[in-house]
Parts: structure tokens; C-alpha cells; sequence
């Protein structure tokens, strides 16, 4: 298995059985297992058509990744593709043709530095990643070219106004191909363009296509247009220029300009994005500066959120992201320029975000009122009051209008994601599953605890959340602290809205069931609870003073009458396999063994984030590893699980090479999982399966 195990079996049942915690798990009536709880099909990708009643999305039902589609008004499900199998084979950029006829996506995953697409099935066939058709009516994929995504998520197809066209970028281009597959011409590139080219969008009358091309320190929007030999570059600047949008009648063009790369700038100190938004007259050629950002790091450019949330609606305004006031809200501003509306006041942050069909407003989700949740909102582009569209203890996210309805994907604390379609106006706040018949009949929803909002301070004063899920048997039990990976992300009191995580509170609410105590940490550098949380000055490398919350999370835990404070452990992934390590190296006494996923060991081989020519470089690079686990690997005791896949794009594989041979250099208790050829979010459910198995099987030996 690649993991250190005793060498008969009858050993490992014997010491299985040794544990109490175990053996009261497997003879509880109550009890499920990790298969069941990991067993519901995950929704990506929903999307609609623009001129027909149909919506699409992707489902995940144990690796095995396929098309779905549903009509209004009764939006009944029904499957279009038909793979089979836990292959290791992503779907991702889904569209639909604006007819809804027709349905196109990328297969496989991203390419990796060398060009190789993931294969973690050990198949002896070299990978491609590509670019389908499906007619929705008939079922069969059909070829339209190679796509080769060089990093992850960046996958874009986009669909002509009269969707006879695909284009997407790939290879530093643009590629395009025609959907319906009669024409023997393959995809092809649009044009020669220096740099490497990304972002493209349709004008509405189908005969332009804006991109961004990235020549490193500078960018440029650019247009090709059909039946021209020559490209218009808008506007172009020493800054770089992104997220090109068109106006409804496709008369002007807005896009993001952002200050240009310095030279030799200072790391320690956090330095701020300025930006503004431009607006192209298409007709004359002309651009012009309508709304400009100030110079302080709130006014920076919200990078997580600004690509999705800038859209050019109806009415002559430009919604976009700020986050000016401490917060990521939703703002406006005229074309013509002037005073930007600020359309989400409060306390909260707004995450995706879609206009109405007719442009008039917005729909997005957010955590107001409810923090560690999230729920649909609309409010108009020109402003107003916002009207609240669903609320309570259900979550949503990824809302889109369609036939006059609001559609979404969804879940509880004891229901696993699903797509959904929000009631009415007039009808209260109430939704209703669009897809029933996917979750299995042994999902274990009944079984499953709904975790409890926490709230506790760190010893600097910083107010932390938390999601707790206690066993229901009584008496002091293991604890389990879960540190998410990002580490801008939020773990919330429900199924999560990405896979990774909607596996991560799986697995918490798995090993609630094996009789663990469990605490979910939304520790500073997370989102959703201010810019100033989010991005601390001594976050990461600057410090990891986030390391504060996992112990206030520990301490939390110790006088808990159904804690027993000896035997703590930590477990996550990624940034949370970071915090795990650092909690076993500079925290032993505290926590007596941990599980690492693919964590970041050593912040100061990351060479990209610290150039050469910055005057605080060596400055820098000592911080950066005295904020790392290594930098205490003399005092790390407690036992540990190292996990990871060997083609992680995330963090590299030598992160925990170096660290095995450091702790076997202090005899520490290590124990490993190597998946070869897997990626950072592993690509097959059996992975998930193995990599969760040997978590709970691990904690079970260590923390008896």
C-alpha cells in the first residue's frame, strides 16, 4: 500500500480491537462506513442556457464523473454522458449552446510542468486532456480538440452567441472548433499572438472575441475579429489588463486595468494591487478610466473574487468586487463614470455572484446574517434594499436565473450537495432538490451529527470560529482538531460547496461516528470574516501567526468534559498540512499525533514568491523558514502520517521527501502513504478512500 503496516493480519485485528474507541464503533448499531458516507454524487459546473429552459451540471458519484442535465419548470434530472468507472478523469468548464441542444466540456486533467496530464489509474497510455460535444438528445461524445491546460482551474471554454463555435484556451493560445462536428477542420489556433493568451469572450453578435495577452510583467486586452487580418490591441499600457467584458449590444468593451509589476520590492511588508476599471468605445476606439481604486491595501485588488463578480449588466452600469471598506462587497458604477454604488453594506462577504436574466440584478451568495453559512441574495445593479432568497440552516451557493427561476447547488449539515430550485417570491425561503434519485438509499443522513457553532479567542486576541462535531457516545474521548487547506477557504456548518471539502466534512462526521470529538477550524488567513483576517501581516511566511488559532483550538478542547486532554491529534490537508506539522513540531505536549497531507514543510524554497531582486530577500527567505515546521523539526515527537500524491501540482513532492528524512534523522514515529502519479485533490475516490482509511486506521493505533 505504500504505508508502514504490522506484517499479519491477525496483528493489525488484535491491535484494532485493543482500542476501545474502535471496537465500540464497530458495535454500535448506529455505525457507518466510510464508503457510505462518501458515497453521494457531488455537483460542479452548473450552468443554463441562454435561450432555453435547461440547466447542466457535473456529478461525482464515487469518482465516476458524468453530464446531467434538467428542463423547467419541473426540472427533472436525467444523465447525458455515460463513463464509467473510478477513472481519474475530471470534467470541468461545462457549457451549454445557447439552445440547450448541445452540451461541450474539457475531460482530463491540467497538465503538469513537464506537459503530462495525470494519470494516477497506472495506465500504460499517455494522457491526453480534451475538449467533447455531446448532443443532449443523442449522447455520444464527439472530439473537438486537445486542450492542455497548463495550471489548475484553468480551464475555459466559452460558446459563440449562435453556438456553432467553441474556443478555449490552451498552450499559451486560443483555440477554436466547431460544436457540431460535421466539418473535417480540427480545432485550430485563432491567431499568432506573443505572450500567452487566456480569458476570451464572445461579443453578443458573435463576430468579435476579446482576450487577455500576458507578457509577464504587463498584459494587454485584445480583439480578434472575423474576416480581419490584424488584432486591436485596447488601450494598451505598461500595466497589466484583465477580465475583458462585453456590453449587451456589444458597442464597449469594460475591463480591469492593475498597476504594473515593480522591480526590487520589498517582501516582509504587504504591498497593495491598485486598480481601476476602463470602459472601450468599440466604434471609435477609444478608452477611458471610469472608476479608480485608492492606495491602501484594503483598496487592493480582491484577486479571489473580482473575475467572477465583474459583470457588465443592463441599465449602463458595471458591477464589481471591492473590498475598500474591510470587506468583499458588490459595488456599481455608470459607464460614464462617477461615485461607485455600494449595493452589499454590512459586515459580511459577498462569494459568487450571476446577473438576473435581464441584467437588472444580481444574485449572490453571502454570509450575512449567518456567518459560517452561505445564502442567496439579489439586489438591483443600480442599488437598493437587499431581498434575501433563502435563509435558515440550509446552505447555497452557485445561484443562476433561468425561466424565471433561481436555481443553485446546495446542502445541510446532514445532506450532502445537490441541485436545487428556490421557491418562488411570496413563498417563503423554501427550495426543492432537483435531483433525488442519485443519493444512494444507504446514505447515512440519519446518523450523521449536526456540528455546533464555536467561537473562541486566540491568546493575541484574534476571535476564531469553529464547527464542533461530538460523538454520541458519552464519556472523555480522542479529540481530532480538522485545519483546512488554502488557505483562503471556510469550513461551515454543512456539506462543503468544493469536493475537497465536502470529502474533509465527510470524514469529520466519519470520525464523530468512530467516537471522536471533533473540531473544525476556521483559523486568520481564512475568508469570509474580513480582508484584515484573511490577509494578516505575519500570516504564512511572513510569520504563521495563523499557528495561534490551532493552539487556542487545542486548549479549547482540553477542559471539554467529553475531551481527553491527553490524546489530541490534528489532521488536514494542504496549508492544513502545513499547521499540522507545525503543531506536532512546536506542540508536542499538546498534540499527540497528527496526519499530513501533502503540507508545506519549508516556506523558504518557494522561490517564485521571493525574487531574487528584493532588497529584504535574505530578510525574507530566514522568515519564511522560520515560519515553517523544519525550522523546529529538534523538538517534533509526537508521531505522524505523511500523505501525498507524487504529481501534486500544489506542493511539490520534495516537501515531504525532506521532511521524512529529517524526522527518521530524530526518530520520530513516521508513517507514510504514497499515491504515485495522484495530484494534490486527488483525482480517484478509491484514493480518498485509502488516504481517509489510514487516517482513521493511524489515530486509531496512536491515540488508543
Amino acid at each position: 500500500m505504500g504505508i508502514r503496516t504490522l506484517s499479519a493480519l491477525s496483528c493489525v485485528v488484535l491491535l484494532l480491537c485493543s482500542s476501545s474507541l474502535l471496537c465500540s464503533a464497530q458495535t454500535t448499531p448506529h455505525a457507518f462506513s466510510l464508503e457510505q458516507v462518501m458515497s453521494s454524487p457531488f455537483p460542479t459546473n452548473l450552468v443554463a442556457a441562454d435561450h432555453a429552459g435547461r440547466i447542466a451540471w457535473v456529478f461525482s458519484t464515487r469518482g465516476e464523473r458524468n453530464v446531467w442535465i434538467a428542463d423547467a419548470p419541473n426540472f427533472e434530472a436525467r444523465q447525458v454522458t455515460h463513463y464509467v468507472g473510478d477513472d481519474g478523469m475530471p470534467i470541468a468548464a461545462l457549457k451549454l449552446t445557447p439552445d440547450g441542444r448541445a452540451v461541450v466540456y474539457a475531460r482530463g486533467s491540467e497538465a503538469n510542468s513537464a506537459g503530462e496530464i495525470a494519470d494516477p489509474t497506472s495506465n500504460v497510455e499517455k494522457r491526453v486532456q480534451q475538449v467533447w460535444a455531446v448532443d443532449v438528445d443523442k449522447g455520444e461524445p464527439r472530439l473537438l480538440g486537445d486542450m492542455g491546460c497548463e495550471e489548475e482551474g484553468c480551464e475555459d471554454i466559452q460558446i459563440s452567441p449562435s453556438g456553432e463555435f467553441a474556443v478555449w484556451s490552451a498552450k499559451k493560445n486560443i483555440w477554436i472548433a466547431p460544436i457540431s462536428g460535421k466539418s473535417d477542420a480540427k480545432a485550430k489556433a485563432l491567431a499568432f499572438v506573443r505572450g500567452s493568451s487566456a480569458q476570451p469572450k464572445w461579443s453578443p453578435d458573435g463576430k468579435k472575441i476579446a482576450f487577455v495577452s500576458d507578457r509577464g510583467d504587463h498584459s494587454f486586452v485584445v480583439i480578434y475579429e472575423f474576416g480581419r487580418n490584424t488584432l486591436r490591441y485596447v488601450s494598451p499600457s505598461a500595466d497589466r489588463d484583465l477580465y475583458p467584458r462585453w456590453s449587451p449590444d456589444g458597442s464597449q468593451l469594460a475591463f480591469v486595468r492593475l498597476v504594473g509589476k515593480r522591480m526590487k520590492q520589498p517582501l516582509i511588508p504587504q504591498s497593495p494591487l491598485p486598480w481601476a476599471i476602463w470602459v472601450y468605445d468599440v466604434a471609435n476606439d477609444s478608452g477611458r478610466e471610469i472608476w479608480k481604486s485608492g492606495l491602501g491595501l484594503d483598496d487592493s485588488l480582491p484577486l479571489l473574487t473580482e473575475d467572477e463578480s465583474f459583470q457588465f449588466a443592463a441599465k449602463n452600469r458595471i458591477v464589481f468586487s471591492s473590498e475598500q471598506d474591510g470587506w468583499n462587497h458588490l459595488y456599481s458604477v455608470a459607464t460614464n463614470g462617477g461615485p461607485a454604488t455600494l449595493l452589499t453594506p454590512g459586515k459580511f462577504e459577498t462569494e459568487d455572484v450571476a446577473l438576473s436574466s435581464d441584467k437588472t440584478s444580481v444574485i449572490y451568495s453571502s454570509n450575512q446574517d449567518d456567518v459560517d453559512r452561505r445564502h442567496l441574495w439579489r439586489v438591483g445593479v443600480e442599488g437598493g434594499t437587499p431581498e434575501a432568497l433563502t435563509r435558515g440552516e440550509t446552505m447555497e451557493w452557485t445561484p443562476l436565473e433561468i425561466a424565471g427561476k433561481v436555481v443553485c447547488l446546495g446542502s445541510t449539515a446532514t445532506t450532502p450537495a445537490m441541485p436545487y430550485v428556490v421557491a418562488s417570491q411570496g413563498r417563503g425561503h423554501e427550495r426543492e432538490m432537483i435531483a433525488k434519485d442519485p443519493l444512494p438509499a444507504d446514505f447515512p443522513s440519519a446518523q450523521l451529527v449536526t456540528p455546533k457553532q464555536v467561537i473562541f479567542k486566540a491568546a493575541d486576541g484574534w476571535e476564531i470560529h469553529g464547527q464542533l462535531f461530538e460523538p454520541k457516545q458519552s464519556g472523555p474521548r480522542p479529540a481530532l482538531i480538522f485545519i483546512h487547506g488554502g488557505s483562503i477557504r471556510q469550513m461551515m456548518l454543512g456539506f462543503h460547496y468544493m469536493d475537497y471539502y465536502h470529502n474533509a466534512y465527510a470524514m469529520n462526521q466519519y470520525l464523530a461516528n468512530r467516537g471522536y470529538v471533533v473540531l473544525s477550524v476556521n483559523y486568520r488567513t481564512g475568508i469570509m470574516y474580513g480582508r484584515h483576517f484573511r490577509e494578516p501581516k505575519d500570516g504564512g511566511p511572513r510569520g504563521g501567526a495563523e499557528y495561534k488559532d490551532i493552539v487556542a483550538a487545542g486548549k479549547y478542547l482540553q477542559p471539554l468534559p467529553n475531551v481527553d486532554a491527553k490524546r489530541i491529534g490534528l489532521w488536514g490537508g494542504s496549508y492544513g498540512g502545513y499547521l499540522t506539522a507545525m503543531g506536532l513540531a512546536h506542540d508536542s505536549d499538546l498534540f499527540a499525533a497528527g496526519v499530513d497531507l501533502h503540507g508545506v514543510h519549508d516556506w523558504s524554497v518557494f522561490k517564485e514568491e521571493i525574487p531574487a531582486d528584493a532588497p529584504d530577500h535574505d530578510d525574507a527567505v530566514k522568515l519564511a523558514f522560520q515560519s515553517s515546521p523544519n525550522a523546529a523539526i529538534t523538538t517534533w515527537r509526537s508521531p505522524v502520517l505523511l500523505i501525498q500524491g507524487d504529481d501534486d501540482r500544489n506542493v511539490d513532492f520534495s516537501q515531504t521527501v525532506d521532511l521524512l528524512q529529517r524526522l527518521r534523522g530524530q526518530k520520530v514515529h513516521v508513517e507514510e502513504l504514497i499515491f504515485p502519479d495522484e495530484i494534490h485533490g486527488f483525482l480517484m475516490w478509491k484514493s480518498w478512500i485509502r488516504a481517509y482509511s489510514a487516517t482513521e486506521e493511524f489515530f486509531g493505533r496512536e491515540l488508543k
